[in-house]
């Protein structure tokens, strides 16, 4: 019969947690990364976005959604919007009171952004817990909240019955206090080291971008909480990039580009905790994400440049409240505006009668901001005169 060897994780390695990486593996996707991230800094401050809080919280709001959205977990994204704006003293108006679990998911990524240069340690990770979980409960199941996890084994699992699937197991109950005291000296030694290439250990200069990889993936190998580590694993990283660029403010989502890629993110980190020490295949897909996720973002700045440029193109039009926020509507969905633009559609944006929106798209047609699509009758539709 043959012998099944059994899977050996990160944390059962003899020399954990000394995790290593091919520095010179790193060179290209670092430098790729670095030159994204300076042109995108500095186009966004030319164009004044570094200092728009508008557009910070639009950012901090897609970070939230979409770091719960990863775990299947749904936000009411008008609360966390609303969470956002109360927390950076925006207007409010017309949004709703933000509920607990919006309130307390924005506060953690907000705290850890924000005061990125603060301690980190198991009282501040305890709150942010808490605040994930404001009804000790994760869905229909009591929790421990605010207090690494019991007896029951951590298991990462997919499938049921017969067809479960173990991807990952975490190191038991009694080892996550000892590893969590570790990272923690770990996470302070490299806050005093950032700058250039390092092991976990020999952190003389090690790269902010790197070390960001690196706690993403240290801290969900422990794994350390009953629920709620990928949602406070994502906040680390934030943290680490604020630090990184020694600014709270970031125009780039990380979450949101986990989540567009889920399945190729879980598969990096599954290969990974169940490889060796040598965590450099890790890294260089983080660092590939950052880049996706920074290009995504330099497709945003291109679209409020357009914006700008076509808002200035019509700086003579007497447009309304109404027509403005239906065309930068358009504007901002481009391609994703299925249909066109409709009387009915116009209507429902803009909650006004079919009368008003008929003689608003008619006069935005008049004076050339929009035109009408292909076809003619009752299916008549329009698009924005780019």
């Amino acid at each position: 019969m043959k012998r099944i060897t059994p899977v050996q994780y990160l944390w059962q390695q003899a020399d954990w947690p000394q995790l290593r990486y091919d520095a010179n593996a790193l060179l290209a996707p670092l430098g790729r990364v670095r030159r994204l991230q300076g042109g995108l800094w500095s186009r966004a401050t030319s164009l004044g976005l570094a200092a728009d809080r508008s557009e910070q919280a639009a950012v901090l709001a897609r970070e939230v959604l979409a770091s719960s959205g990863i775990e299947g977990e749904r936000l009411d994204a008008a609360g966390v919007r609303s969470s956002v704006a109360r927390h950076l003293d925006l207007p409010t108006a017309g949004l709703p009171a933000p509920g607990p679990r919006e309130d307390g998911a924005v506060a953690v990524v907000l705290d850890a952004v924000t005061r990125y240069d603060a301690p980190l340690d198991a009282a501040r990770l305890f709150s942010w817990h808490a605040a994930l979980f404001p009804t000790g409960h994760s869905g229909l199941r009591r929790i421990a909240v605010g207090a690494w996890r019991g007896e029951a084994p951590m298991r990462v699992v997919s499938g049921r019955g017969n067809r479960e699937v173990v991807h990952f197991e975490a190191p038991p109950t009694q080892r996550v206090g000892p590893e969590m005291e570790r990272f923690f000296g770990w996470w302070r030694a490299g806050a005093a080291s950032l700058g250039g290439h390092g092991g976990l250990n020999g952190l003389n200069g090690q790269d902010g971008l790197v070390r960001a990889g690196l706690a993403h993936l240290y801290f969900l190998t422990i794994h350390p909480f009953e629920d709620g580590n990928g949602r406070l694993a994502r906040a680390i990283t934030d943290m680490a990039l604020a630090g990184d660029e020694g600014s709270p403010v970031r125009l780039y989502s990380v979450s949101a580009r986990i989540l567009a890629e889920r399945e190729a993110y879980y598969e990096a980190l599954e290969r990974s905790q169940k490889g060796g020490l040598d965590v450099t295949e890790w890294l260089v897909w983080f660092l590939g994400l950052l880049g996706r996720a920074m290009e995504q973002a330099e497709a945003v700045v291109d679209r409020v440049v357009g914006k700008a440029a076509f808002w200035q193109r019509f700086t003579a039009c007497p447009v309304n409240e109404r027509q403005r926020k239906v065309v930068n509507r358009l504007l901002d969905a481009g391609e994703a505006f299925e249909g066109g633009l409709t009387t009915r559609k116009y209507a429902a944006m803009t909650k006004t009668s079919r009368a008003t929106a008929y003689r608003d798209i008619a006069e935005l047609a008049a004076w050339g901001l929009i035109v009408e699509n292909p076809g003619k009758g009752r299916n008549v539709s329009y698009r924005v005169a780019l």
